[in-house]
């Protein structure tokens, strides 16, 4: 098995999108059309307010993988946020296969979104919204270039910036609530590196730009209970470490505990188990992907094939 996962002798057969899908399908106003046709309208709350969640799923050799907790996530958000989805999930379901069968990808990276909607006659009210979903699906987003499974991540805990605090933004509702992780983004560029690890106030770690984060220390491994979304790939991991008698824990994790790991990483739809091997342009570790980030890594792909999480999309003749 190659850094990103992928299989060294695997065959595929040959799917074919449909002609003028290659790049990829969005479902859009009750509708697929392509990728680069899709649109929404300008004043949609989602886009001029942020006031929107989404969820992203990965299809990996032709099955999804944890769509119904990916599904089962992105409704919790819903509630939260008091969004009303029109869509059951069997439906989304069904979208969703849809998009992947039209463009004809084996590996692809799905995402749902619902957005506040558009206001009614300039109304502000956001009970008298009407919610929109939408979806796309694009070829797989590896957030770690496949290049770099074995030169890992380089990481700095960033100083310019502190992670939103949750009394103001839910971190486990995923949200575009970007702000404090694209400055943590062009801080860690500014620096050298690429991968930022925001702190909270009381300098706790809490994550990254779209990644979860986890330390080995003295042989658990420790991730934190807070500030930080409720990945799936996260709780991947912590199933497949417990299968492996590693001691996985959710903690408060200050800035001094997580720098004491012996080995770090970082995990994502988008990536799976990425190695972070340097910390502030210091080495973790020798510099190399450790034994047990390499093992999660291994057992992280071949989950895929799980059929306890896989669900195989009907791509038909």
């Amino acid at each position: 098995m190659s850094g990103g996962g992928m299989s060294g002798g695997a065959v595929r057969a040959p799917v074919r999108a449909r002609t003028g899908f290659e790049d990829g399908a969005a479902f859009v106003d009750g509708r697929i059309v392509p990728i680069g046709a899709a649109t929404i309208s300008i004043v949609d709350t989602g886009f001029s307010r942020s006031d929107v969640t989404y969820d992203v799923v990965g299809v990996w050799q032709g099955a999804f993988f944890r769509l119904d907790d990916h599904l089962e996530r992105f409704e919790s958000s819903c509630r939260s946020l008091r969004l009303r989805l029109p869509h059951t999930r069997e439906e989304m379901a069904a979208i969703l296969a849809d998009l992947v069968r039209t463009a004809g990808l084996r590996d692809s990276y799905v995402e749902t979104i619902c957005t506040r909607g558009v206001s009614r006659k300039g109304v502000r009210d956001p009970r008298t919204f009407e919610n929109r979903f939408y979806a796309y699906a694009v070829p797989f987003v590896w957030l770690l270039p496949e290049a770099d499974a074995e030169t890992g991540m380089d990481a700095v805990i960033a100083r310019t910036v502190q992670r939103i605090p949750t009394t103001s933004v839910d971190p486990t509702v995923k949200n575009f609530h970007w702000a404090d992780l694209t400055r943590g983004l062009y801080e860690a560029y500014d620096r050298g590196a690429r991968y930022p690890i925001l702190l909270d106030a009381d300098g706790n770690v809490t994550e990254g730009a779209g990644y979860n984060v986890f330390a080995l220390v003295d042989g658990r491994l420790l991730t934190p209970a807070s500030g930080t979304l409720e990945g799936i790939t996260r709780r991947t991991v912590m199933e497949l470490a417990e299968r492996e008698g590693i001691p996985a824990e959710l903690v408060a994790l200050p800035e001094a505990t997580f720098r004491q790991g012996a080995e770090l990483f970082a995990t994502t739809t988008a990536g799976g188990v990425m190695p972070i091997t340097s910390l502030d342009g210091e080495p973790v570790g020798d510099g190399t992907v450790g034994p047990v980030t390499r093992r999660l890594r291994e057992l992280y792909w071949e989950a895929h094939a799980d059929p306890r999480y896989a669900t195989p999309v009907d791509y038909g003749a």
